[in-house]
């Protein structure tokens, strides 16, 4: 199914919450990147709440909505302000915006103790800074979120070199069902077959099945599938034992290779790394990044980011086997940095390509800050198992289920 074709009732709900020319209807079209909500210098141009559903890069299919003024008027006002507030139950995460110009909250404060009486996840903007200065943004973005008790950012609707700053307290504020539903039941029918392809190699851990592994097999017999596990040197056995194709074949990365040379074309592929970078990040930037895999020079420097720190063993995917195949590509010359853990650099801008692990040990909003952190920089980044298959000339094979 296609990010557009996702029904509202799943997307993600992000409510904007302001007094009139408080630039709610601006922020949400630099957000989105389109015309989404009508502006106007005149107060009170949104009158009833306007919901559009849309796909915002990169967090996804979400559904966008714009409300009145907190300070509407007259009778036609107090319905308005009432309709608003009727939208408070379909909204997972509310923006309350301000404007760096106001000095009196109280209106707005009511309205948080009404946003978290209904259990709203809710967070603050602090818009139209380009008004006053720096210093003075900064001193009263702290005050808001000591006066509040919730985050806030300080943005300027006019200037897309916001955006990532709104992108951000978006992500790191939404409610934890934005985790994706689904790693892999949507690829395939209940009762079909799914052969997971895991070799149990020098980088396996001893007595049991690494956590992506874990993960997906479980979230397919959760969809009522059947979880066929084998090893790589197996894997036509398989095949063979079977009286029809598989509905799906999802392999480590690092067996790309030996399991598509085995496996007839019209039977789907893809990777456990792949499967997660769709679960948690945003599938379509990775395939962008790992495009730039090929521009890549040999005075370049990499960033090989990983989500947890552990002992690497002998050939360590991310520390010696992706450094020597993108050196064998790009040049001798080619430095990579390995960063573990909750340790991202400040200096993104100094790497040509991110590449990051699975993250099958962050949640969602940890990888979706990242790449907007990354996008912010202007630096491409993909997850190994999609550069593996870019370095394989397999990246359409082991993506185009997605597409469709």
């Amino acid at each position: 199914m296609a990010l557009t074709d996702t029904p509202r009732s799943n997307r993600l709900h992000i409510a904007f919450y302001g007094r009139r020319n408080a630039g709610k209807s601006s922020l949400i079209n630099m957000a989105t990147g389109q015309e989404t909500a009508l502006v106007s210098e005149y107060a009170g141009t949104t009158t009833d709440p306007v919901i559009k559903s849309m796909e915002l890069s990169p967090l996804g299919p979400i559904a966008v909505i714009d409300t009145a003024g907190l300070d509407d008027t007259g009778e036609l006002g107090a319905l308005r302000i009432e309709r608003s507030k009727e939208m408070m139950k379909r909204t997972d995460l509310a923006l309350l915006v301000v404007s760096a110009g106001q000095k009196e909250f109280s209106l707005e404060k009511g309205w948080l103790a009404e946003l978290r009486s209904r259990g709203v996840t809710t967070a603050g903007v602090l818009n139209q800074i380009d008004r006053i200065s720096p210093e003075a943004a900064e001193g009263k973005r702290a005050r808001l979120e000591e006066e509040f008790g919730i985050p806030f950012a300080s943005v300027s609707a006019l200037d897309k070199k916001y955006r990532p700053a709104l992108l951000s307290l978006i992500v790191k504020n939404a409610p934890t069902d934005f985790e994706a539903p689904t790693l892999a039941g949507d690829l395939f029918a209940p009762g079909s077959a799914v052969v997971l392809v895991a070799p149990q190699d020098i980088q396996a851990p001893k007595g049991r099945l690494i956590l992506p592994q874990v993960q997906v097999i479980r979230d397919i017999l959760d969809h009522k599938g059947m979880a066929l596990t084998c090893t790589a040197d197996n894997f036509p056995r398989m095949l063979a034992s079977l009286k029809e194709p598989p509905a799906l074949v999802i392999t480590d990365s690092q067996v790309f290779a030996k399991v598509n040379a085995a496996l007839p074309r019209e039977v789907p592929l893809t990777s456990f790394s792949i499967i997660m970078a769709r679960a948690k990040g945003e599938l379509s930037v990775f395939i962008d990044g790992a495009k730039a895999i090929g521009a890549l020079k040999p005075t370049d420097r990499v960033l090989i980011a990983e989500a947890c720190t552990h002992a690497p063993l002998t050939e360590d995917i991310g520390r010696e086997k992706l450094p020597r195949w993108l050196r064998e590509r790009a040049g001798a010359g080619l430095k990579t940095e390995v960063k573990a853990g909750l340790d991202f650099p400040k200096n993104l801008k100094d790497y040509a390509l991110i590449l990051h692990c699975g993250g099958c040990m962050f949640n969602r909003k940890q990888l979706m800050s990242r790449i907007i952190e990354a996008q912010s920089a202007g630096v491409p980044i993909t997850n190994y198992g999609i550069a593996i298959a870019y370095l394989g000339g397999i990246l359409d094979r082991v993506t185009e289920m997605f597409k469709k």
